[in-house]
């Protein structure tokens, strides 16, 4: 029994320890200050750099004022609304000094001392150099005031307890800042701040453990989120061809390219919403880094003959008996996704090549059945239907099946008739 008290009473001093180490105290108001106080060249690289941080894509709730926040962001501990991060004084940060704006990206504490959920990815942020932050503090500071309240957060007691964040930093947060490495050129080093920092390319396109940290030994591995599939970034990417670094270039910079595929759901707004007022420059960074990441010049590919065999299988599409993907494939889908020609173009994508086939979820391949590609996520010209009034779960599971069957090498997807259910209702 001394013993346990004796453990209780460490644990206790510990969690205490921890909390003090951590605390922060509130930093004191001021006058919101006059747009007139920033300098346009400011205000505009901030532009951009909101961009590259895809900002507007969590602060901004459908329908709602750029940046008022309310957009509900689905976590297993509950859902956390995104602040309103214009500068009303009342409901969003127009109080905020630049102090209290750079200690909110950098340690994740808000101007009160509280501290935020790691949803926001102030783990990300915290790379972010004094210029970039001071360009962002500019734009924010100089949007058009908003007043708007936003939703109470569901994270369930004692989870929203906010002191209790301190112990995750504790086990997940390391402080630093950006370090060049010597041993890489320009390109790479601007293409690794980007990505790591604030493009945080890795919130999406990592796993977690079960506090919703990302694993450091698995970055960029690849991970479900919002009833999407974030593929692998690293040389675990299961695509037909490597993403080089001339792929890479024209998938962000146009949302397609003609050998894996088109940008959707998420990572449209991504490339055509967040980076698309990014300079050419930062996005081959960002291509550079993530080709050499993927390993991409080390994969010795005949692409030519890749796309060959690949074109000719799918040319021999032919019915098996009571195969219903096969035909549903016939039915719904091959008029668009033939190349005949024998050369894989982007405004019909080839499905032997497409990163959506090839990866080891299915739920990208389920959205675009179900729900299309807009006119305004991959690129002008790329539009397809969904069928999910035309299609029943089974329909779109067996479609998919047959996809995955005749169009990759990869193992059969399991439980297909379920993902369809999920993604269908949205859970």
């Amino acid at each position: 029994m001394t013993g346990l008290l004796l453990l209780l009473a460490l644990l206790i001093m510990a969690a205490l320890a921890t909390y003090l180490y951590y605390w922060r105290p509130a930093l004191a108001p001021v006058n919101p200050p006059a747009a007139t106080a920033f300098s346009p060249p400011a205000v505009e690289r901030g532009r951009i750099l909101a961009g590259m941080g895809n900002c507007a894509a969590c602060h901004t709730a459908k329908g709602g004022a750029d940046y008022a926040g309310g957009h509900g962001l689905a976590t297993p501990f509950g859902t956390i609304y995104a602040t309103n991060i214009t500068p009303d004084p009342q409901t969003g940060i127009g109080r905020w000094s630049q102090a209290a704006f750079q200690r909110a990206m950098r340690e994740g504490v808000g101007r009160d001392g509280a501290h935020l959920f790691p949803v926001f990815p102030y783990t990300h942020f915290n790379l972010v150099s004094d210029a970039d932050l001071t360009a962002l503090y500019a734009y924010f500071m100089t949007r058009p005031p908003v007043y708007a309240v936003v939703p109470a957060n569901s994270v369930p007691f004692p989870l929203n307890l906010r002191p209790l964040q301190a112990g995750w930093k504790l086990l997940f947060f390391k402080p630093a800042s950006y370090q060049l490495d010597p041993a890489q050129g320009p390109d790479w080093n601007r293409g690794r701040y980007l990505a790591e920092g604030l493009a945080h390319c890795a919130a999406c396109h990592t796993p977690r453990n079960a506090l919703g940290a990302e694993l450091a030994d698995s970055p960029y591995l690849g991970a479900a989120i919002d009833h999407w599939y974030a593929p692998a970034l690293s040389s675990a990417n299961t695509a037909a061809l490597p993403w080089t670094q001339e792929e890479l270039y024209a998938f962000l910079r146009t949302g397609a390219t003609s050998l894996h595929g088109v940008a959707a759901g998420p990572m449209s707004a991504v490339v055509h919403e967040g980076m698309g007022a990014s300079p050419d420059s930062d996005i081959g960074a960002l291509a550079t880094y993530f080709a050499d990441v993927s390993g991409a010049a080390g994969r010795k590919v005949d692409a030519d003959s890749v796309i060959k065999t690949g074109i000719a299988r799918s040319q021999r599409v032919s019915l098996v008996d009571n195969d219903r993907g096969a035909s549903l494939y016939v039915a719904a889908c091959a008029s668009c996704h033939s190349n005949s020609d024998g050369r894989p173009v982007a405004l019909r994508p080839e499905l032997s090549l497409n990163s959506a086939v090839s990866a080891p979820d299915p739920a990208n391949l389920i959205q675009v059945i179900l729900h299309g590609i807009s006119k305004d996520e991959a690129m002008p010209g790329v539009l397809m239907p969904g069928f999910s009034a035309l299609l029943t779960d089974n329909d779109v599971a067996q479609l998919a099946a047959y996809l995955r069957r005749s169009r990759s090498h990869e193992p059969a997807w399991a439980n297909l008739d379920a993902a369809v259910a999920r993604t269908r209702a949205g859970k």
